[in-house]
């Protein structure tokens, strides 16, 4: 266990251990409660990080602090999340007046590395949302900063969390396979989640580091974490074929766009009552558009990926991502000495539950409610022996129950032993976005690029 996790899960288990003590009958009474401030209350924020923390985790946690530039979206995200701290356009005036204990950062990509560096150095651990930062200059000062602090930091992976994701880690765990010597992993955006990207600042490589990063960023620290080794060298391809400036026709956005009949990618966020109040009605404060055009000049990142990284055990990853894909799923499989394993979520044709196609991100990203536990198969098969199929239980919302598992092992039982190592500290986070930040040099060099040669960390 690195230093950030262990030292990060000691302090947060002092704390919770203070924050509730449950007798046998189980009655609990308050003593003191962890201090939380968030800053950043986008949709991840206000849900994620927000309002499912106070609705699962308030008996042990309190917000004292909101922070965002934008006036309008943070009276909203107020009233949301459901808490009543002070809110604050200033970062550094809403740690200085409320000492909170943890400081969650759930902003623009390209700025997380800011709100990381001066939460370690005005006192407080931190969790921030994926990915890490968007390049390796920041990535540096993110190491130096943590380096310099008794304070830490945690990266909140949550795919790491899902039971069928944890399946396959025990199942290369227990060697199932043998020696992994490849893998071979493939994601698809559908036209619905896969174009929100290119509305959205993530379309700009210098607010999001592109795809490889925050999107992909997942995936890497999936396969990182599922061979529990690190990158060693990454070869990559790309090109931005279908989204931009190759649309046929374009608009200011999508609610008045011209050509609503002709465009079958039209949405009307007005429709939907949530994203209206937290960006449309706050518009005018910031200039933030949440239903930009899909085909503006602007949109600079890749909508085709695909890499080659080679892992410093010898394992070879074989990569791709699409992101307009008449379906949204993956597949995974490893090769191994002695046989292979395949998985895989949400392909239309291998699962006889068909869920809509505009619902499936919808339902990932939903925190509320319960819902039925589903099977998912796994397949492993040996050398020289008829193939098995395994079924993990699982449920779609909250990415595959991975969500509720991170939040109570950060919040509920963070002194918990976990057979699987799944809290992310700054190295994985690093790791992760390593990869993808490697593969967009390969591609702009068309070389490939030694991961080693990215930052000051070197391999274990």
């Amino acid at each position: 266990m690195d230093k950030t996790r262990r030292t990060f899960l000691q302090g947060i288990s002092m704390l919770a251990a203070s924050a509730i003590m449950t007798p046998s009958f189980g009655v609990g009474f308050e003593s003191k409660k962890l201090k939380v401030s968030l800053v950043g209350t986008g949709i991840r924020g206000v849900g994620f990080w927000g309002r499912r923390l106070v609705k699962n985790y308030g008996n042990i946690l309190e917000f004292v602090g909101l922070c965002d530039h934008n006036p309008g979206r943070l009276k909203y995200a107020q009233d949301y999340i459901g808490v009543q701290c002070p809110t604050f356009s200033n970062f550094e005036e809403m740690i200085t007046k409320t000492r909170p204990d943890l400081v969650i950062v759930s902003t623009t990509d390209s700025t997380h590395h800011d709100f990381i560096i001066k939460g370690l150095e005005m006192g407080c651990d931190v969790i921030t949302e994926k990915p890490l930062t968007t390049d390796e200059d920041k990535c540096e000062q993110i190491l130096k900063a943590e380096r310099a602090s008794d304070k830490n930091l945690i990266v909140g992976f949550n795919y790491r969390w899902s039971p069928y994701a944890t399946k396959v880690k025990e199942l290369l765990m227990s060697g199932t396979i043998g020696e992994v010597s490849s893998v071979e992993f493939s994601w698809y955006l559908n036209t619905y989640h896969g174009a929100s990207y290119f509305r959205r600042w993530h379309g700009q490589q210098n607010f999001s580091g592109s795809l490889w990063v925050h999107k992909a960023t997942h995936h890497f620290d999936l396969i990182n974490w599922w061979l529990d080794t690190e990158p060693d060298e990454v070869f990559a391809y790309g090109a931005l074929e279908y989204y931009g400036s190759n649309g046929p026709f374009r608009g200011d956005n999508c609610r008045n766009c011209g050509f609503k009949a002709e465009c079958d990618f039209h949405w009307d966020i007005t429709k939907e009552p949530h994203l209206k109040k937290l960006y449309v009605d706050n518009e005018k404060y910031d200039g933030y558009i949440r239903d930009n055009c899909l085909f503006r000049k602007e949109i600079d990142i890749y909508d085709k990926m695909s890499a080659q990284v080679r892992y410093q055990n010898g394992v070879v990853l074989n990569y791709n991502l699409t992101t307009f894909s008449p379906y949204e799923g993956w597949k995974v499989a490893f090769n191994g000495t002695k046989g292979r394993i395949e998985a895989w979520l949400d392909l239309p044709y291998m699962d006889s539950k068909r869920v809509s196609q505009n619902e499936l991100h919808q339902l990932e990203m939903q925190q509320d409610g319960d819902e039925e536990l589903n099977f998912e198969p796994i397949i492993v098969h040996k050398l020289w022996q008829d193939y098995e199929q395994l079924e993990v239980p699982m449920t779609r919302k909250g990415h595959g129950g991975g969500d509720a598992k991170l939040h109570d092992q950060l919040f509920k039982n963070p002194g918990k032993t976990d057979p699987y190592n799944r809290t992310a500290g700054v190295r994985d986070g690093a790791m992760s976005i390593l990869i993808g930040i490697a593969a967009r040099k390969s591609i702009e060099s068309g070389l490939p690029v030694k991961i080693n040669d990215l930052t000051s960390l070197k391999p274990k």
